[in-house]
């Protein structure tokens, strides 16, 4: 039987915001740093599923899931949502959440947007964070992410995916599927999202993972982050995969994850 022990608390940042997190711990992870794991663009700390407790099991760490601003509990946004939102979410607001926790050692383990934010709070946080786990990052708008999101807006509108996401995201479901859509649509935020001139800031060794099927994101993703950070930057493509490898090849996953920190004597 596992040992981990789970809680839930809200911490209030600057301005007001108010975030949700789930926190795992376990007698082992004490003076070791923590796994913080970062959600996709329509995630929220409930469709993490069984992973972030596996992770730990495999991996001995303590893990920390929160919920961004506009998702789950944590403090609603309005739109339109920014085209450097990602930017921002990493090099504010994870920092902010970060020092007001008193984490002095973290591995940022982040899917899809999530990912991208992890990488951008890797490179501002650089004594703070020894790792990162990117699974399906973006560093810049492709045809993929684009042909995805416009299947995705069809499907919305067609079949009973609201009331699916309904299950997690309630009465906010409609905002965050336009905050999603709506800014990855925008000619703006296409011509000028571009996370590459920010990787040559990372330090923190980093496991750059993808879906050899990733309907969201070309391969060439995970060239050009390995590419912009150079020597530290680890890639790995999961077998029969998609745009979710940590539910859809979860032991995949756990393994490259665990054997990388193992590498680096991070656990």
């Amino acid at each position: 039987m596992s040992s981990l022990q789970w809680h839930e608390e809200q911490v209030t940042l600057d301005g007001g915001v108010r975030l949700q997190l789930r926190w795992g711990r376990q007698p082992s992870g004490q003076g070791r740093p923590v796994l913080v794991l970062l959600h996709e663009a329509l995630g929220c700390i409930e469709m993490w599923k069984r992973f972030p407790q596996q992770l730990a099991e495999h991996t001995g760490l303590d893990v920390l899931v929160f919920e961004r601003r506009g998702y789950g509990g944590s403090t609603p946004i309005t739109l339109p949502r920014p085209d450097d939102y990602l930017l921002e979410e990493g090099q504010v607001w994870l920092p902010r959440l970060l020092d007001r926790l008193a984490l002095e050692e973290v591995v940022l383990f982040g899917h899809s947007d999530g990912a991208s934010i992890a990488l951008m709070g890797a490179a501002h946080c650089q004594e703070q964070v020894k790792a990162v786990i990117s699974v399906a990052a973006h560093i810049y708008v492709d045809h993929l992410t684009l042909s995805g999101i416009e299947a995705a807006v069809k499907s919305y509108h067609s079949t009973d995916l609201p009331e699916r996401l309904a299950r997690y995201h309630g009465d906010r479901t409609d905002l965050l599927f336009r905050a999603w859509h709506e800014t990855w649509q925008r000619p703006s935020c296409q011509s000028s999202l571009d996370l590459r001139p920010q990787l040559a800031g990372i330090r923190a060794p980093t496991l750059v993972m993808q879906g050899d099927r990733d309907e969201y994101g070309v391969p060439e993703q995970v060239a050009d982050i390995c590419a912009g950070i150079g020597p530290e930057a680890r890639a790995v493509f999961i077998e029969d995969c998609g745009h979710v490898p940590h539910l859809e090849q979860t032991e995949q996953v756990i393994a490259h994850t665990g054997a990388f920190l193992r590498d680096h004597g991070i656990c």
